[in-house]
């Protein structure tokens, strides 16, 4: 097995060595890792790929080779789901009848049990059911099927975006602040938010003053200096990426290029579906480098301007369970550190890049409104315009 992973490897054009090879076995055989296909992935880029500009080339591989199907940290000893029990094999699309009479099965740790169950279960492949995991069917367990609270299993998209728990590996994109569509438009709207405040050297004419001064000098000249003028308004962007917000990239990336240019004090961070302990800034190193959120707290004064921007589309779960997020098992709910946020700032808004008219239908929007004291804005520029008037 490892032979044909290193070959495809080798063909996606990383310049791995038989030395990589044998040291990738040698750690192996010192079960280094083991049972999990996640610590797999960080073992053996870790081992094979000594550039990072590699990195990219390696996930592709990998990604193909093992088909987008981990185990998440969900406390389950071994995940081992044959491949062809998630094959879409059935071409199934649901109506809105069929749809509406699909109920959900318990809250989340009801749900971890009965998966657990059907692990230990299920000998063999289903399609079409209601209960065991398979495809197509309206089990919450599988692929390519419907259920309102479900676990999804190596799908490789969302399509119904009501996942509670993801099992494959995700790749998410940086945003590009290069953006130029629409970008004047954004900064106008941000312009709104200008607090201004004089500093460094008194270089700058100040044209008024020298007009007062040389007249009351008889008409001989008195130039009069002072500091140039600065937007000081300090702003702390968190971007919500992945799944249902790659239908908003181009929006989100003509915001952050608009951001970049108008306000000097910017910070920007990731986030998915909704902030838990930790943040990151470089999407390709997300799981490497996470930033604690509890840092966020510390490092930024209470006088800085947050802007969260993300649709809030997610199970419930996410918001209001520990262990609800759909990537890793949170220790507190995504509802206890959005309202850390609220305390520690004085100025808090949250741009939604969808439909404003969805949002009362959505009750993960409106658990989110709630957190936040009802500041959410659509990401329009009328929406931006408003939001940067709230923040002032």
């Amino acid at each position: 097995m490892l032979v044909d992973f290193f070959s495809a490897v080798r063909a996606a054009g990383v310049p791995a060595t038989i030395r990589e090879l044998l040291d990738l076995i040698n750690a192996l055989d010192k079960r280094l890792v083991f049972a999990s296909i996640k610590d797999f992935y960080h073992l053996s880029r870790l081992v094979l790929v000594k550039d990072e500009r590699h990195y990219d080339k390696f996930d592709r591989a990998f990604t193909a080779y093992f088909k987008g199907i981990e185990s998440l940290d969900l406390s389950i000893d071994d995940l081992n789901i044959p491949e062809d029990w998630l094959n879409n094999a059935l071409k199934r699309s649901f109506s809105d009848e069929e749809m509406a009479q699909v109920q959900a099965q318990g809250d989340l740790n009801e749900l971890l049990e009965k998966f657990q169950q059907r692990l230990k279960e299920q000998q063999e492949r289903h399609q079409g059911g209601n209960k065991w995991i398979g495809t197509g069917g309206t089990s919450p367990f599988g692929a390519f099927g419907f259920n309102p609270q479900g676990f999804r299993i190596g799908q490789g998209m969302s399509r119904h975006r009501r996942a509670i728990k993801v099992w494959e590996e995700r790749h998410f994109q940086d945003l590009d602040d290069q953006r130029a569509l629409d970008v004047r438009q954004f900064q106008v709207a941000l312009q709104r938010l200008r607090i201004f405040a004089r500093h460094g050297a008194e270089d700058i004419l100040d044209l008024d003053a020298t007009i007062a001064a040389t007249a009351k000098n008889a008409g001989y000249l008195d130039l009069k200096m002072t500091r140039e003028r600065h937007n000081a308004a300090k702003v702390l962007l968190l971007f919500d990426v992945g799944g249902s917000m790659d239908d908003h990239v181009a929006f989100c990336e003509s915001l952050f290029t608009a951001a970049r240019s108008e306000f000097k004090h910017l910070a920007h961070y990731y986030f998915h579906n909704c902030l838990y302990e930790s943040v990151w800034q470089d999407n390709a190193r997300r799981w490497q480098e996470r930033i604690p959120t509890s840092d966020l707290l510390h490092r930024y004064g209470s006088d800085w301007r947050v802007i969260i921007v993300g649709d809030a589309m997610m199970s419930p779960f996410e918001i209001a369970y520990a262990g609800g997020s759909v990537e890793h098992m949170n220790e507190e709910p995504g509802a206890v550190w959005l309202k850390r946020l609220t305390d520690h700032f004085d100025h808090l808004v949250w741009l939604n890049p969808a439909d404003q008219r969805y949002w009362p239908y959505t009750q993960s929007v409106a658990m989110i409104q709630q957190l936040i004291d009802e500041r959410m804005y659509p990401l329009t520029v009328a929406g931006i315009d408003e939001a940067m008037r709230a923040l002032t």
